[in-house]
């Protein structure tokens, strides 16, 4: 078994399938498309007068602020996404892998979809993004390997790659 410390490196392409990425582009669409009807609403509240009391402006505006957000964020992933089935084989750990991984220390196991979060929706299996600290960790990574990666409290947590499956929907 080898073992390696990993940290982040470069943004890895998000695999999608046909499917999510249609759903996410249609709501990316959809968002867009609802642009000058959210300003419309924040012109006619800010018509109704003093703005430091009205509830109404403020959430239209706190409503075009997460709008705004998740343009931007389905637009970045959009862009970056990589569309089609998922791989053949598992043979590494990849976007699209469904990755069984053992907790070094503890012996507990997880089971988990290798990929873009938005397409958590089609499956029960719980999605780690390859951005995520275990995602970055295990990228690449064969049955058998170990990597020891930084987890978000700061601690080095050690898992080892026990099993590696094609994801299906």
């Amino acid at each position: 078994m080898s073992s390696a410390t990993v940290e982040p490196t470069s943004e890895p392409t998000t695999w999608l399938t046909q499917e999510a990425y249609d759903r996410l582009r249609a709501e990316l669409d959809q968002l867009i498309t609802g642009r000058p009807a959210m300003s419309a609403e924040i012109n006619a509240r800010r018509e109704e007068g003093d703005l430091k009391e009205n509830g109404g402006y403020h959430a239209a505006k706190e409503e075009q602020g997460k709008a705004e957000a998740r343009i931007r964020q389905l637009s970045d992933l959009l862009r970056g996404a990589e569309v089609g089935d998922p791989p053949d084989h598992a043979e590494e750990a990849a976007l699209g892998t469904v990755v069984t991984v053992r907790f070094v220390g503890d012996g507990d196991t997880e089971k988990f979809l290798l990929g873009s979060r938005e397409i958590g929706g089609t499956t029960d299996l719980t999605v780690y993004s390859p951005e995520s600290a275990l995602g970055t960790a295990i990228l690449g990574k064969k049955v058998g390997q170990s990597v020891i990666y930084p987890a978000p409290n700061g601690n080095k947590v050690e898992v080892e790659i026990v099993a590696l499956e094609t994801f299906r929907i």
